[in-house]
């Protein structure tokens, strides 16, 4: 963590913290906390992250407090205006009268509730560049000393997302996906269970819960575009997840949220390799594989068949690594439900999942049509070995049961 002796006589007690390095400060939470309702504007719980992030857990803050500087807290919120102290001024009073996170937990006789001013104390003044950020006895136990059940991530994840509903789903996957990676490497879950951490799942009224809108955006539509659409629009462009989701009904209404969270590759330097021969002609071979499995899939009749049950667009046609998945990935499993079922079977399926879809994104599209062909194909090879009359019957389609 980047810091700034004040001074010398200072330096062991009092250090304050700047930007520098950004890339390796940490935020660290119990998963209450993350799980917990912010009550509380955008710039009040990015503050109280930046300054969680400014704790070190090996040398834990004398008086629970931290100091920031003034000038990289502007910086970290792309403040630039006359009016930046102000701002800074109101977020602050605003954090200390009326921001509080609302905490439940299940204790052995029923479920326990906090409510907790997360920073009641915060000095500044006009002549010196420093900020003290002390933090309520309370809310300690949820920042230190965290054995288990905790997340973590970088504090520069968070500096481009401009709304809170961004920040509060940022943390809540990134909860799932530490769990993801730890069990992933220690073991210690079925295989299944790893995947859900990947892919998690959260009612609506649990989602409405924690991002503080249980009596905001009533229609589906405006819940969808505010809570959903336009914070994961924020997050994959800024942070190192691509997220996707579905809708899931219940009844006639829209029950439960899954997510879908992928990690973004880090961008490898290749520039070293740009005089290996060896480097080059692999590169070239992969090139031409894709290209050859794009044409392939021009001229496959499951394309035309995806284009007439819209579950293909015109602008996803002329996306190669899309074409390339499916030709490689989707089209051999339509073969085999094509063997089993006659085209009219591939058609039929292609029909029920147009009947099921709900959104998903352009780049996810193949993998979304993979997983459908893939949970359908064991009922079929099941319906054969059950009942052999219907594996006689090709061309002739099967409903979906």
């Amino acid at each position: 963590m980047p810091i700034i002796p004040k001074n010398n006589e200072e330096k062991n007690k009092k250090v304050v913290c700047t930007l520098n390095d950004l890339e390796k400060r940490k935020v660290v939470e119990h998963n209450a906390l993350i799980q917990s309702v912010a009550k509380m504007q955008k710039t009040a719980l990015k503050m109280f992250e930046l300054a969680v992030s400014c704790i070190d857990t090996e040398n834990l803050p004398e008086n629970n407090t931290v100091y920031l500087s003034k000038k990289e807290l502007f910086s970290f919120f792309e403040v630039s205006s006359s009016s930046k102290h102000s701002q800074f001024k109101e977020a602050i009073e605003f954090m200390q009268k009326q921001a509080y996170f609302k905490i439940k937990s299940n204790k052995a006789l029923g479920i326990e509730y906090e409510s907790i001013v997360p920073i009641p104390y915060v000095k500044w003044n006009d002549y010196n560049d420093e900020v003290t950020i002390q933090f309520s006895e309370h809310i300690m136990p949820y920042l230190i000393n965290l054995k288990a059940e905790f997340t973590q991530y970088k504090i520069s994840e968070l500096q481009k997302l401009n709304s809170k509903y961004s920040l509060i789903l940022y943390r809540w996957l990134s909860m799932q996906y530490n769990q993801y990676e730890h069990y992933s490497v220690k073991g210690g879950r079925r295989a299944e269970q790893v995947e859900a951490y990947r892919n998690p799942s959260i009612t609506v009224k649990e989602l409405r819960e924690i991002t503080d809108t249980i009596n905001e955006y009533k229609a589906m539509t405006n819940f969808t575009r505010k809570i959903l659409k336009e914070p994961l629009e924020e997050i994959n462009a800024h942070t190192s997840f691509n997220v996707t989701y579905e809708k899931k009904k219940a009844g006639r209404s829209i029950d439960r949220i899954v997510f879908h969270i992928e990690k973004k590759r880090k961008a490898d330097d290749n520039s070293y390799k740009l005089e290996d021969k060896t480097y080059q002609e692999d590169k070239a071979r992969k090139a031409e594989t894709e290209d050859q499995l794009v044409l392939q899939a021009m001229d496959s009749p499951y394309t035309k068949l995806l284009m007439e049950h819209f579950l293909l667009s015109y602008l996803e046609l002329m996306d190669k690594k899309i074409l390339a998945g499916l030709q490689k990935n989707v089209y051999p499993l339509y073969d085999e439900l094509k063997e089993l079922r006659g085209l009219n079977g591939v058609k039929d399926h292609l029909s029920y999942v147009r009947a099921k879809q709900e959104a998903y994104s352009k780049r996810n599209v193949a993998k979304y049509l993979k997983k459908a062909i893939e949970q359908y194909l064991p009922t079929v090879k099941l319906q054969d070995l059950e009942q052999p009359e219907r594996a006689k019957v090709r061309g002739k389609g099967a409903s979906h049961e």
